[in-house]
C-alpha cells in the first residue's frame, strides 16, 4: 500500500514533556516547596518531628493560618505538648491571639492539657489576658472541671475573683456550670483555699451558696458554708 503522507510535510512534534523540570525548561515557575513556612498544619497534626524540622529550617513561627492561629496555638488545640515545647523554646508567643481571642495560654488553661499550660506559664503567660467572654484563664478552667489546671493557676498571681462579661467569677462558674461532682467540688475547695470570696454574687444578686443550694450540690454547699458564705 502506498504511503499517503506528504514527504515534504514537517515531522510530527514529539509528545509534550510534563513535570517540574520540563516546566522549568519552558520558563514556567516550579512549584513552590517553601521549607521556611511555619506549620500550623504540622502543629495541628501534633507532628513534633515536622515541627522540629521546620523550626530548624528557620520557619517563621509567627505566621498564622486562616483562623488567625499561630503554630503554637494549633499545637495547643492538638494537645501536642512536645510540639508546643519545641515552638516555645524557639520563641513562640504564648499570648498571641487568634480570630476569636484564644491564645495558647488561654486555650491551654481552658481545655488543657496541663503540660502545655505549665509551659505557657513558664514562658511568660499574661495572667491578665482575657478570652472573648472577658474571662481570665482560671474561669473556664473552673467551668470545665480541669482540677490540675486550676491548681496550677492558683500557684500564680492570677486574680481569683475576676468577673467576666457574664458577671461570673471562677467560683460562680464552677457552681453554675459545674455538675456538683467530685471534680467541681474539688475546684470549689481549691478556689476557696486560694482566697475566692465565697459570697460574691453575680449580676442577678445570687451568691455561689444560693446557686449551690438551688442546684442540690450538697458537697459544695457544705464547703461554702464552712467558708462563711452567705
Amino acid at each position: 500500500m502506498a504511503d499517503l503522507r506528504d514527504e515534504n510535510a514537517p515531522p510530527p512534534l514529539p509528545p509534550r514533556a510534563s513535570g517540574p523540570r520540563a516546566d522549568a525548561a519552558r520558563g514556567a515557575p516550579e512549584p513552590c516547596h517553601d521549607t521556611r513556612r511555619p506549620g500550623p498544619e504540622a502543629a495541628d497534626r501534633g507532628d513534633a518531628t515536622a515541627v522540629a524540622r521546620l523550626v530548624k529550617a528557620g520557619a517563621d513561627i509567627r505566621e498564622r493560618d486562616k483562623r488567625g492561629r499561630t503554630a503554637l496555638l494549633a499545637a495547643t488545640h492538638a494537645r501536642a505538648a512536645e510540639a508546643a515545647r519545641l515552638l516555645i523554646e524557639a520563641g513562640a508567643d504564648v499570648n498571641a491571639k487568634d480570630g476569636i481571642d484564644d491564645s495558647p495560654y488561654l486555650y491551654a488553661a481552658a481545655e488543657g492539657p496541663v503540660e502545655i499550660l505549665r509551659l505557657t506559664l513558664a514562658a511568660g503567660a499574661d495572667l491578665k489576658s482575657v478570652n472573648r467572654y472577658g474571662g481570665t484563664g482560671l474561669i473556664p478552667a473552673a467551668h470545665h472541671g480541669h482540677v490540675e489546671n486550676v491548681r496550677e493557676l492558683l500557684k500564680t498571681t492570677i486574680a481569683v475573683d475576676h468577673v467576666n462579661r457574664l458577671g461570673w467569677t471562677a467560683l460562680l462558674e464552677a457552681v453554675i456550670l459545674g455538675d456538683g461532682g467530685a471534680r467541681h467540688t474539688e475546684i470549689v475547695r481549691l478556689l476557696l483555699q486560694g482566697g475566692a470570696n465565697p459570697s460574691l454574687p453575680g449580676r442577678d444578686g445570687k451568691t455561689p451558696l444560693a446557686h449551690a443550694r438551688a442546684m442540690g450540690q450538697a458537697s459544695v454547699v457544705k464547703l461554702l458554708e464552712a467558708a462563711g458564705a452567705r
